[in-house]
């Protein structure tokens, strides 16, 4: 099980201190939206370099942005070791995975809420992260979507069904009161912001997550 905290819900003024903070998670994830592909304006390539430059930890980044092809070096250069992409956002899908193993970085699919499932069957084998969203992209501190927990279940057993070893990531909503029913759905990579960084103190929430997890 590896904890990805978003560092979209940290304060960026202490981005370092922030970094510092969440030392002992497994990965830092790196949201990055554009305002087109969803409502939302968060960060770019600087804010990534700056965590790269301050933290050893896996940057897991999560482009939901319009036509990604076209920045996947631009992020891979700035720090990434992980690139994510919506099946929505993009009409080639295939060729942007490509584009992302050819730059030798971690290859991730995702889609929103409303997208079926069965779009992401075709990328089971061709990925290393398939990345479920509990929440409709865009802004961080909503609630989790319910039936995501029974989306987590189908992609978990089709990824054993075809001896993909894939991780299956979770974000949106996720907290210690649903984190272990992710798990148990078959989640082995959970993203959480607000859980993490909205209370008092990154290291704090890193540690209430782990202990819901035991």
């Amino acid at each position: 099980m590896k904890l990805a905290p978003s560092i979209l819900a940290s304060d960026f003024s202490r981005l370092g201190e922030e970094l510092n903070a969440i030392a002992g998670a497994d990965w830092a994830h790196v949201d990055v939206m554009d305002g087109q592909f969803v409502p939302n304006i968060s960060f770019g390539l600087p804010i990534l370099a700056a965590a790269r430059a301050a933290s050893s930890l896996f940057m897991d980044v999560h482009l939901m942005i319009d036509r990604p092809e076209r920045y996947l070096k631009d992020f891979a250069d700035a720090g990434a070791d992980g690139l994510t992409v919506h099946v929505e956002s993009t009409p080639h899908i295939h060729r942007a995975t490509q584009q992302i193993r050819e730059l030798g970085k971690k290859v991730g699919v995702t889609l929103n809420p409303g997208t079926p499932l069965e779009t992401l069957q075709p990328l089971l084998n061709d990925v290393d992260l398939i990345l479920i969203m509990s929440v409709n992209p865009g802004f961080g501190g909503q609630k989790f979507i319910p039936h995501s927990l029974e989306r987590i279940r189908t992609v978990r057993r089709w990824l054993d069904e075809a001896g993909s070893a894939a991780e299956l990531q979770v974000d949106g909503g996720v907290g210690p009161t649903n984190a272990r029913a992710a798990v148990n759905a078959g989640a082995s990579n959970l993203v959480a912001g607000s859980a993490v960084f909205g209370g008092d103190g990154a290291q704090a929430g890193l540690e209430r997550l782990r202990e819901a997890l035991k």
